[in-house]
């Protein structure tokens, strides 16, 4: 019986170059298109990778926060936006309830939720320390401002916890007492995270000075390579990218919503660009499960 291998993120191990490109081309194309087969493909696609890389805390995190996104979106536009030759219904106010407006909230929240799940991703793969390598030496000072934000939730996150174990060993509980005494000791654990915050950003900015951090004469030290592996992909990236933006220019991937429903009619042309669109956003995926396969076919012979 073959041994089933957990491998961890093979994209991720890619030049943080084309990382960065990956997630520009999905986000960018995730907010421009509006057609609901490339905002499925790409929410998807999300989904499926996120899950592939944290498992069970990606499904949590998809229903917890995504589809109540969606739902809420979906609820929320027809209240304002009456547009639409499809009239459901009439509200009190005389204002339609319109199918095309619901349509188009369901549409709106399928992108909140499907760019949110990409920054997820892209939080994941693109660290601190390659976003300074990639920004360090064209914007030096955004570049450190980024990094430092990049990090400073979870940071923050864990150093509340430290706090917050601290004031409940000498009595100070924030889940216990009554309401005044807990807010008096949530104010104190506000004031010690925004001094501690203050103080290590200090702290930070002086030892990235004293390291000549931002000099033009200062040298800079890099893991990565740009390899074979990393030129393929590239090439893949820009010839995608170039293909999906044309597809866009030509109207292949039209979608209205307003004033009735309608949309790019499919052809073999069109149908070309949605398959480019879904190998794009599954790419990490591909590369994942291909890895996968092999290590298991690997254990499987020994």
């Amino acid at each position: 019986m073959p041994l089933v291998v957990k491998m961890a993120d093979r994209f991720a191990k890619y030049h943080p170059l084309v990382n960065f490109l990956y997630f520009t081309l999905v986000i960018g194309f995730s907010m421009a298109l509006n057609h609901p087969i490339t905002q499925i493909i790409s929410l998807l696609a999300a989904v499926l990778y996120a899950i592939q890389c944290e498992g069970r805390k990606a499904v949590l995190f998809t229903l917890k926060f995504c589809l109540p996104m969606v739902l809420l979106t979906a609820f929320i536009n027809p209240a304002f936006s009456h547009e639409g030759v499809t009239k459901l219904l009439y509200f009190p106010t005389g204002n339609p309830l319109t199918l095309e407006s619901i349509l188009y909230g369901f549409s709106a929240g399928l992108m909140l939720a499907t760019v949110l799940l990409w920054f997820v991703n892209f939080n994941r793969v693109i660290t601190s320390d390659k976003f300074v390598y990639l920004f360090g030496r064209i914007l030096p000072a955004l570049s450190l401002v980024l990094s430092m934000t990049l990090r400073f939730i979870p940071k923050f996150k864990s150093q509340t916890k430290t706090v917050a174990d601290a004031q409940r060993c000498i009595g100070r509980d924030i889940s216990s007492g009554n309401l005044l005494s807990r807010i008096k000791t949530a104010v104190t654990v506000l004031s010690i995270m925004i001094t501690w915050a203050l103080e290590n950003a200090i702290e930070t900015a002086d030892s990235m000075k004293s390291r000549g951090y931002g000099l033009k004469e200062r040298t800079a030290f890099s893991i990565y390579r740009f390899d074979e592996r990393d030129k393929m992909m590239m090439l893949w990236l820009l010839f995608s990218g170039l293909y999906l933006l044309s597809g866009s220019m030509a109207l292949a991937f039209a979608f209205r919503y307003f004033p009735s429903i309608q949309w790019a009619k499919l052809t073999p042309i069109t149908i070309s660009f949605y398959v480019v669109y879904l190998l794009l956003c599954s790419t990490p995926i591909t590369l994942n499960k291909l890895e996968e396969q092999k290590w298991n076919a690997i254990h499987s012979k020994m």
